[in-house]
């Protein structure tokens, strides 16, 4: 009977191949999650960018029609960043250009874009940049300089257009590369 208790209580453990079977089975597991989630990813993180920079220029155009002042999107194309340039001063106040210094001014903080994501070109006024910074003004009256944000994963070779209409400071968005033509003195006539 004693022997009988032995080989029970022996029993009881894994043995060192039965551990690293199990082992190895979660990990393929885990890659098999992990691979999967990775092509899920890209397109979200390009998605999110848009939506939040579409995000920051209707809150920028709010502001300055509610405000009645010029606000302003500052893009940083070497940085894959943008920010809201306010009317403001630090601490409060409205910012006099010539009065006050422009470190003075009051700027929220760059909003950087997803992982992998990228801005493509920006087009203002019809002038394109692809380094450097751009910046986009909205008036009190709810007009805005007119501008294309083209941004990209260029690793999965997507991209997304946001573009701001001019005479109102609507927002529209297109998948892919879109520019209008910007018009001529003739178109006038």
């Amino acid at each position: 009977m004693e022997i009988k208790a032995q080989s029970n209580s022996m029993r009881g453990a894994f043995s060192l191949v039965e551990l690293m079977v199990v082992i190895a089975i979660i990990g393929l597991m885990t890659y098999t999650v992990s691979m999967s989630f990775d092509s899920m990813v890209p397109s979200e993180r390009l998605n999110t960018s848009v939506r939040n920079l579409a995000g920051t220029l209707r809150d920028a155009r709010r502001e300055a029609t509610n405000r009645n002042m010029e606000f302003f999107v500052e893009y940083d194309l070497d940085e894959n960043r943008y920010r809201t340039i306010t009317p403001f001063i630090k601490g409060g106040g409205a910012f006099i250009p010539g009065y006050h210094a422009e470190e003075d001014r009051f700027l929220s903080h760059w909003e950087p874009l997803k992982p992998g994501v990228t801005f493509e070109r920006i087009s203002v006024a019809g002038q394109q940049q692809t380094t450097g910074q751009a910046t986009a003004r909205f008036d009190p009256s709810g007009a805005a300089s007119s501008h294309y944000v083209l941004l990209g994963q260029p690793r999965f070779e997507a991209t997304f257009t946001v573009e701001v209409l001019a005479l109102t400071g609507l927002i529209r968005l297109h998948d892919g590369v879109f520019e209008r033509e910007q018009p001529q003195d003739d178109d006038f006539e």
